[in-house]
């Protein structure tokens, strides 16, 4: 186990364990703020390294976390996400070489100007500060969140979820050994030692000051309660609704290969598509042979009238299938009267995470990127794109549906704010 961790639990209070863990953070967070980018890189190899080197460690939590959860009964999606094998811990370790491949995105000049006096303006990039993640179940969510902190010079406070709270605790101590071996503090990287739930009220308090953002990764319970309760911003989605919507002119092939992937591929990630929406000028042609094939593939088919008539197997929709993030082998289907219908169904339910339309018409496509008001929006491709990797981002903290900042997948450029540089030459204000 990772005893460097478990000995940061020993003694005290917890509301003093708490606030100790936010002035180390805070005062690691200067130092990784100013770490030249090769120093940063070379603490997330060593990361890597020490990730491939604790594999059987990690593993062994990580079966021990999947078993309480599945002797508590835990849903299958939920364990799906939980669960480490030697591929999926590989791909963890890969992705931290991936961040440390990145450009730097501190020290990046945003704008420059020279105004009528001679001052010459700089905007430039600067990290955050103290970055608290708040997570469940997706013990990747240590690694990644780990990685583009300290990639984008800010210091990282995580809070995991008891679910997998072991296997966190080993994955956070070998990003700790990648720290400590590029000569940068450990205390940049902190894992909060206790499952007590009271920890992530103290977080969401900010910890007198030592808090500058809080990023929840998990459930609508959750992010509703950190939206609700935290005293410092917060970069958050509360659930991905995410549609798909078959235009009248969509490939009928491509519409199949597409809505399977981004239905089924991964069924309890947030980019999975939640409702499927079909063109009803195509409706005779497309509806049936897409509900058939989702229907034999394992999926359940909640539909509105249309869409029941098709195949004995669908079930009646009812009003709160359009707003439901199943996170399973279910999903809801509509027929719509084209392509404002459909904008207008995605304003009513979605959730401004990622929508995408399947059509060959290239004007309709555009007004669909244009007009609907989503993080995310994608045409002729699987909403399961929806991820940092994907965007080339390394990794992601979370995809944010908010307005402020950050919006769509959070990466390094995305953990920065700025400030002004301005240059003179003995200027004054009349």
């Amino acid at each position: 186990m990772a005893e460097t961790l478990r000995a940061v639990a020993d003694g005290g209070t917890l509301d003093a364990r708490m606030l100790d863990i936010g002035r180390r953070a805070r005062a690691a967070a200067r130092s990784l703020a100013l770490a030249p980018p090769e120093t940063k890189n070379a603490a997330l190899r060593a990361a890597a390294a020490a990730l491939r080197a604790s594999a059987e460690t990690i593993l062994a939590a990580n079966a021990a976390d999947v078993a309480d959860a599945i002797a508590r009964g835990t849903a299958a999606s939920f364990v799906d996400r939980l669960t480490l094998d030697p591929k999926r811990l590989e791909a963890i370790a890969s992705a931290l070489e991936d961040v440390a491949g990145l450009s730097d995105p501190v020290g990046r000049v945003l704008a420059t100007w020279t105004r009528p006096n001679g001052l010459v303006f700089e905007r430039v990039a600067t990290p955050l500060g103290v970055i608290g993640v708040i997570f469940e179940s997706r013990p990747n969510v240590t690694a990644d969140a780990g990685a583009l902190c300290l990639k984008s010079g800010n210091a990282a406070i995580l809070r995991a979820g008891s679910e997998s709270f072991r296997t966190s605790t080993e994955i956070t101590e070998a990003l700790r050994a990648g720290l400590r071996a590029a000569g940068l503090p450990d205390d940049a990287l902190q894992l909060v030692p206790t499952r007590d739930r009271a920890a992530v009220g103290m977080m969401l308090s900010g910890l007198d000051g030592a808090v500058d953002v809080i990023v929840p990764r998990g459930g609508k319970g959750l992010v509703a309660r950190v939206q609700a309760e935290a005293r410092v911003p917060v970069f958050a989605h509360l659930e991905g609704i995410v549609h798909v919507y078959v235009d009248k002119a969509a490939d009928l092939a491509m519409a199949l290969t597409v809505v399977r992937n981004a239905k089924l591929r991964r069924t309890g990630i947030c980019g999975a598509a939640e409702t499927l929406l079909v063109d009803r000028a195509c409706a005779a042609t497309h509806l049936k042979p897409l509900v058939t094939m989702l229907l034999d593939a394992g999926c359940a088919v909640r539909g509105d009238d249309e869409t029941c008539a098709v195949d004995a197997r669908v079930t009646p929709a009812t009003e709160e299938d359009w707003s439901t993030e199943y996170l399973d082998a279910i999903i809801s289907v509509r027929v719509v009267a084209g392509v404002d219908e459909a904008i207008a169904h995605i304003e009513r339910y979605g959730s401004h995470h990622t929508e995408s339309i399947l059509t060959e018409d290239a004007a309709t496509a555009e007004r669909f990127l244009n007009e609907v008001d989503s993080a995310i929006v994608l045409h002729n491709a699987s909403t399961q794109f929806a991820d940092g990797g994907e965007f080339g981002f390394g990794a992601e903290i979370g995809i944010a549906t908010g307005r402020m900042h950050a919006r769509g997948p959070v990466g390094v450029e995305q953990l920065t704010s700025f400030k002004y540089r301005v240059r003179g030459a003995g200027q004054t204000r009349p």
